[in-house]
């Protein structure tokens, strides 16, 4: 009988050590734990501070579509013609993925026109010539102005505009101000930014101020949506 007693408690002793030890563990785990959260918390934080997330990048107070294929908001600087119309990338190496596969991207440059019909643009170039068009010279269409270089090149356009739909869809720039002036664009005055984007003024005298100091002006097209590389030149 006594060693029957003598073993319960023995038992009993034993659980209550294993609750302590447990106790004391779950203690330090915790004591462990919280410093190590902290610090987990404080790494974020410097991360997040070094690296901010990017701002949305908006013209005309609309956020800039995406890139079909990299999804990364656009560079009207970055861009390829289609029957449809420009297609626009965030980056050069999007083009060549696209022209490899374009059904692949169909549905997203969708989106990216549906998008695009909400922004401003300004028609540079003639649809049946494809030299720069002149203000005075231009025909009314569906409540729109379509604009040509000469009086010949409208009468033969009004013939069959059905035969020009693709060129006039890829005639116009989303880059309606000088980076300059800040004045509307005129299409006969353009120049070549360093990494080969073309880049349009208001002025002859603009070019010139731009050539000198293209980052200077490089945030004014960045406001319009248009970003240069400067990092490289043009081979």
């Amino acid at each position: 009988m006594k060693r029957r007693v003598n073993g319960r408690r023995h038992e009993a002793f034993k659980k209550r050590k294993g609750e302590s030890i447990m106790k004391r563990l779950g203690t330090t785990i915790v004591l462990v734990g919280v410093p190590i959260i902290g610090i987990s918390l404080i790494v974020a934080l410097a991360q997040s501070q070094a690296n901010p997330k990017p701002k949305a990048i908006t013209v005309a107070g609309r956020p800039l579509p995406d890139c079909p294929v990299g999804g990364q908001p656009i560079s009207f600087a970055v861009q390829t013609s289609s029957e449809n119309g420009p297609v626009f990338f965030c980056c050069p190496n999007c083009i060549k993925k696209f022209n490899a596969e374009p059904k692949k991207f169909v549905d997203k440059v969708t989106d990216q026109r549906k998008a695009l019909a909400q922004f401003p643009r300004t028609q540079i170039i003639c649809p049946f010539s494809g030299e720069a068009v002149k203000s005075t010279i231009f025909i009314e269409d569906k409540g729109s102005k379509v604009y040509f270089c000469c009086q010949n090149c409208r009468g033969k356009y009004e013939k069959d505009p059905a035969k020009y739909a693709a060129n006039l869809a890829n005639s116009y720039t989303y880059q309606n101000n000088c980076p300059v002036t800040g004045k509307p664009i005129a299409p006969q005055i353009s120049a070549t930014a360093p990494a080969g984007e073309t880049v349009f003024f208001c002025s002859k005298d603009c070019p010139d101020k731009f050539h000198k100091d293209p980052r200077q002006f490089a945030p004014k097209l960045e406001e319009q949506g248009f970003r240069l590389d400067l990092t490289k030149k043009a081979p």
